[in-house]
């Protein structure tokens, strides 16, 4: 029986740690937010417990952290973290009340998904052209990326036997335990299997093989890092300037669907997003490529710019 405070957020974590299978780092996040707004409530007027926090209480702890000029990406993280702690006291009936409920974060000045286009990923594999074992182990891990729009932690944890390279599909184990199919082009196929055949052996040379699909050059399993900094150098190398991250591969292959064609439930699924509306932030995205397009290419705005010279 839950009868204290510590033990409704006791319970709360291990749901997310047991029935969720979330990592140890997503605990923490969700632990420090969670305490960071109990110390908060404390500290201006006293906390009596979860069950009394009230719907104005969570509205001022958001004020505070805009106050504080917090990113708007902190503030959505931590209204997510108390929003998904009271969803969870409300349905194991813990609580009465879920003060979050009619909350809502301004999205003001929502920041659109960063994306590659499709010149600047042909630039970047036209640059993986060699045969040595790390140039083509990139190629294939770059293609797969922007193939699958897979995430970068499933990427460095992917297995072998999680591909079928016959019919080119590959059983994704994604977050919250949740598993999904993604497919993959010829392209990607000749790049796969060329690294698997050939240069993964030679990466793996006498370490222990525990079938990680991506290895470093000491033979042992590629980390979300380490496919970060590689990433880093490869896209610069080729001409690609700033800060780059794997996740724009991710939003890359998920506009180039958009954009050709594909229904948004088909992306969601691929995606692996358990809500549609994760998904809709990609119609912002291809919107506004079509606007920019339109201004671009509409014979009257056309004119118009003929006009003004």
């Amino acid at each position: 029986m839950v009868n204290n405070e510590d033990d409704l957020l006791q319970s709360f974590m291990a749901y997310l740690r047991n029935e969720r299978h979330y990592s140890k780092m997503t605990l923490k996040s969700y632990r420090t937010d969670l305490l960071e707004a109990k110390r908060f409530w404390q500290d201006n007027g006293g906390f009596k417990g979860w069950q009394d926090v009230d719907r104005r209480d969570v509205e001022i702890f958001l004020q505070n952290l805009a106050q504080k000029k917090s990113a708007r990406t902190t503030q959505a993280r931590k209204m997510s973290s108390l929003r998904s702690f009271y969803r969870f006291l409300t349905k194991r009936k813990l609580v009465n009340y879920n003060p979050t409920q009619t909350t809502v974060l301004r999205t003001k000045n929502h920041k659109l998904p960063q994306f590659f286009y499709a010149p600047e990923i042909k630039q970047v594999f036209a640059s993986l052209k060699g045969s040595d074992p790390l140039t083509r182990r990139n190629l294939a891990m770059f293609e797969l990326f922007y193939t699958t729009g897979m995430r970068v932690s499933e990427v460095s944890g992917l297995k072998t036997d999680q591909i079928d390279l016959n019919l080119k599909i590959i059983l994704v184990h994604g977050k919250g335990n949740t598993d999904r199919y993604v497919a993959f082009d010829d392209e990607t196929k000749v790049a796969l299997t060329g690294y698997l055949n050939e240069s993964r052996k030679k990466l793996l040379a006498n370490q222990d093989d525990h079938n990680y699909v991506f290895l470093n050059k000491q033979g042992k399993n590629l980390t979300s890092r380490g496919i970060e900094y590689i990433m880093q150098r490869v896209f610069n190398g080729a001409g690609i300037s700033g800060k780059v991250h794997p996740h724009e591969l991710r939003h890359s292959f998920a506009t180039a669907m958009l954009n050709n064609g594909a229904d948004l439930r088909s992306v969601q699924e691929l995606l692996g997003h358990v809500n549609l509306s994760t998904t809709q932030i990609y119609t912002h995205v291809t919107m506004k490529h079509l606007q920019n397009n339109y201004q671009k290419y509409f014979p009257r705005n056309n004119e118009k710019d003929e006009a003004k010279k």
